[in-house]
């Protein structure tokens, strides 16, 4: 995702709840007096738990497809359904990161997402797996992943020194990258092997195996009362990243950009599938790309910010993403799926170098007060993109064919850049 906090230099420790704190760092290390041992485990959990959901950003629209043959429109509204809880639940999530206890917050919601996943193909093997159900499933286990996302883009400044920050969000990126690589992979091999249904077991016993992990971690305490309602502390974390003058552009750069990344993801199956004649292998294998991309994006984005400038940094990587994604409607059949495959590539690397920069940006420069309330309100106003694009996306299919809907999402994708660029943040060489 292009999303600003996703994909993801203190100069002192931060608890999980945004507050200073060394007494809490240090209350989270390890009996050797490390936080190392913490953040591995933290990492094992995540990349555990992001190879299942590649898996599923394969399975479940072929479940929809394939198995219950719906409609382009039914598609999207599937996408849709899995993503309307960042524009139902970041607001109130940041405050809930806050006031609650993470690690059972945390182990608690995997294993919502383990139940919700975890029915579908019991529901499939009993002949009782219908589309209100596959919907549900999405929205239960979209409004779990909210609420877990949100507590943990506070977790890592909590644990990892202001100097390794940047490093360790690029380790972060980069090995979601590689999930985001072999998952729809994977996924390709298993729904050939054994059907879309049944990958989705897979996506199941990684949220089971997640919450294992995370259970070993140390709990994180909540921020003291402050006699402060909910919605003024909303509100203090909404005012403050619209005030801001580079946190606000940033934002709304990567809510263009998870608007026309949400409407591609919707139309890619689709298209590939019904009008290219791509199967669930060579499907997976151009989703796959995807993750190459990111992971090129995220090994080189320290360097490329570093020579260019975290603003110039950004803008250019988006606008080469923006100009890859021409060459994906070139695509018509198996055999010129290349194209498909480095557009997807080309506009993930854009994309997580501007993820990693500007995440690292509001880590470093929000006030630790408000770090859990900052990230909120982004992932707020960026991702509740997501489901509007995928819903878009269903329309134009729906009303204009899937080719035209296509080139209208890939034309757009240089829009983004062109902003940021046109923005305050394009006036200056660093966001610093």
């Amino acid at each position: 995702m292009a999303e600003t906090e996703a994909v993801p230099d203190l100069g002192r420790r931060r608890t999980a709840d945004g507050s200073d704190g060394s007494r809490d760092s240090r209350d989270s290390r390890d009996s050797d007096g490390s936080g190392a041992g913490v953040f591995w485990r933290y990492w094992a959990a995540a990349t555990v738990s992001n190879a299942g959901s590649a898996v599923t950003t394969l399975a479940l629209p072929l479940v929809a497809l394939t198995v219950l043959h719906v409609s382009a429109f039914e598609a999207a509204l599937l996408a849709a359904a899995g993503q309307i809880s960042w524009l139902l639940l970041s607001l109130p999530a940041g405050v809930v990161a806050q006031r609650v206890p993470l690690r059972r917050l945390q182990v608690a919601l995997d294993l919502v997402r383990f139940v919700a996943l975890g029915s579908l193909p019991l529901a499939w093997w009993l002949d009782r797996l219908t589309y209100p159900h596959l919907l549900l499933a999405a929205l239960v286990t979209g409004a779990a992943t909210v609420l877990f996302d949100i507590g943990n883009s506070t977790f890592l400044p909590a644990v990892v020194p202001g100097g390794q920050l940047a490093a360790r969000n690029s380790l972060m990126s980069g090995t979601h990258a590689v999930t985001e690589t072999g998952g729809p992979s994977l996924g390709g091999l298993l729904v050939g092997a054994t059907g879309p249904v049944g990958a989705l077991v897979v996506d199941a016993g990684s949220y089971l195996a997640s919450a294992v992990l995370l259970r070993t971690l140390p709990e994180r305490r909540p921020a003291a009362p402050t006699g402060d309602g909910a919605l003024r502390l909303i509100r203090e974390g909404l005012r403050y990243v619209l005030r801001h003058p580079v946190m606000r552009p940033c934002m709304f750069w990567a809510t263009a950009a998870n608007f026309l990344n949400a409407a591609l993801i919707a139309l890619t199956p689709l298209y590939l599938v019904r009008e290219a004649g791509l199967n669930s292998v060579q499907l997976g294998l151009v989703l796959a790309m995807d993750g190459v991309g990111a992971l090129a994006g995220s090994a080189v984005a320290v360097r490329v910010t570093r020579r260019f400038g975290t603003a110039w940094g950004i803008i250019g990587a988006d606008l080469a993403g923006g100009t890859l994604m021409l060459l994906a409607p070139l695509t018509t059949s198996a055999g010129d799926a290349y194209w498909f495959a480095l557009a997807n590539a080309g506009f993930a690397f854009g994309s997580v170098i501007g993820s990693i920069t500007t995440r690292t940006y509001r880590q470093t420069q929000s006030p630790p007060q408000l770090l859990s309330r900052v990230m909120a309100t982004v992932r707020f106003v960026s991702w509740g993109a997501l489901p509007l694009g995928a819903l878009t996306a269903g329309l134009l299919a729906t009303y204009a064919g899937t080719h035209a809907a296509l080139w209208t999402v890939c034309a757009a994708a240089l829009l983004p850049g062109v902003y940021l660029f046109l923005s305050p943040v394009g006036r200056r060489r660093d966001l610093a």
